[in-house]
């Protein structure tokens, strides 16, 4: 809840300034979500290989540990790791599908 009140805060302050980018030269702010969008995509890419290895990592320390704190602890990370995987499997297919419309925009605009 505290990151996502935290990003609604910090994308509040941006939408201005986007707004200002737009109206002062709209081309720079295409070409700098065009770049953005990229980016991002690629560290989600990152993100679906890591997740799904601390997983396992989290499945085999509750194979070979049978203490229940550290079945616990592997629980809880499985658990979170798989809501983690939820949302950023989501929020990469809205960045993916923001990301294909600008580069349908530019095709419009060739």
């Amino acid at each position: 809840m505290t990151i996502g009140v935290g990003l609604f805060y910090t994308n509040k302050s941006r939408i201005t300034q986007f707004e200002k980018v737009f109206n002062d030269n709209a081309t720079t702010l295409y070409q700098s979500e065009i770049e953005r969008t990229e980016l991002t995509l690629n560290e989600y890419t990152t993100v679906f290989k890591v997740i799904p290895i601390l997983i396992i990592l989290a499945a085999l320390l509750m194979l070979f540990f049978h203490a229940p704190i550290w079945r616990a602890v592997s629980i809880t990370s499985i658990a979170m790791l798989i809501v983690i995987l939820f949302v950023d499997g989501t929020a990469y297919a809205r960045m993916e599908t923001y990301h294909n419309e600008l580069k349908m925009m530019d095709m419009k605009n060739e």
